[in-house]
């Protein structure tokens, strides 16, 4: 067996999302963690919303964090082993290189609400957009995009079928037609406040170099693929050159879960509220056994999982 762990990012949130692990004391010592970091109004934001305030991008990227990092103190805590792999969807991999000990947990929260302020701040409201397009193989979605013209990318490779295309609104309206030309069977605008790792976050990623460059981060204690590459890096300085990358680039999950199992991963765990990565797993890689921690009990069940194995 050859466990892998991955995180999940925005989207995932959701008011009251820790309230399914309750009594596991991890939990409670993360949360009384970020509170300090934070402010005494993040736990009642976290725990009662509302949730438009939560969805806010300042907002849910610490909560996401928070959440993904307590499910792991709580899953090591019971006994559940630390995986030889990580990866984290986006934000998700704050997360992992948290739970991997290269980034301090009292740091992490807000270097995220620093990425999030400078990824809302890198476009005026209204001028972006995203939008999901499905049933169209990756490489139409790319020609789609190039044929509408203006800024628009694909920017998340999510599953075999999965793509999120994003950049300024005219341009991805124009994309979402064309992809439909090509014969995608649905495409979705999101609800988002901003064109995430389009080029047009490329105002955020240098802020983002500017202000990680002091901050100390150190060595993994287990192997993280990143976003940007899907590639290990161990380095400190070269983990940082990925983060500030990412900002503007596309996320490569299919190919992240692919290079997992062609790592050996036979296991692949969902670390934090939702069952979104899960989900992706499964249709990217039916082989290996996906399980989540998305709450106490799916938490205990992987356990028991993981031990029969």
């Amino acid at each position: 067996m050859k466990l892998a762990m991955v995180f999940p990012g925005q989207g995932s949130q959701a008011v009251g999302m820790l309230k399914s692990y309750a009594g596991l004391p991890e939990v409670d010592a993360v949360r009384a963690e970020a509170a300090e970091v934070l402010g005494a109004r993040f736990l009642p934001l976290l725990d009662d919303g509302p949730a438009e305030a939560l969805s806010q991008t300042v907002n849910t990227q610490p909560a996401m964090v928070t959440a993904g990092y307590a499910a792991y103190r709580a899953w090591r805590a019971l006994g559940g082993p630390a995986p030889e792999l990580a990866a984290g969807h986006s934000l998700g991999e704050y997360t992992a290189l948290t739970a991997a000990g290269a980034l301090r947990f009292a740091d992490a929260l807000p270097l995220v609400h620093f990425r999030a302020q400078a990824m809302q701040e890198a476009v005026p409201a209204g001028k972006g957009a995203m939008a999901a397009i499905l049933n169209l193989d990756d490489e139409h979605v790319v020609a789609a995009c190039a044929e509408a013209g203006g800024t628009v990318q694909a920017v998340n490779f999510n599953a075999p079928g999965q793509v999120v295309i994003a950049g300024e609104k005219a341009a991805v309206e124009r994309a979402i037609e064309k992809c439909k030309a090509r014969g995608a069977t649905r495409a979705l605008p999101l609800p988002v406040s901003a064109p995430f790792h389009s080029t047009l976050m490329q105002p955020a990623a240098e802020r983002l170099k500017g202000h990680i460059r002091g901050l100390h981060l150190a060595k993994p204690q287990f192997a993280v693929l990143n976003n940007v590459d899907v590639a290990i890096e161990h380095e400190p300085a070269r983990i940082k050159e990925a983060l500030v990358r990412q900002a503007a680039s596309p996320v490569r999950w299919v190919e992240t879960i692919r290079r997992m199992v062609e790592l050996g991963a036979t296991h692949i765990l969902e670390c934090g509220p939702g069952r979104v990565l899960g989900g992706m797993t499964k249709r990217i890689a039916p082989q290996v056994q996906s399980l989540t921690l998305h709450d106490r009990a799916s938490l205990e069940a992987a356990l028991q999982a993981l031990r029969a194995a």
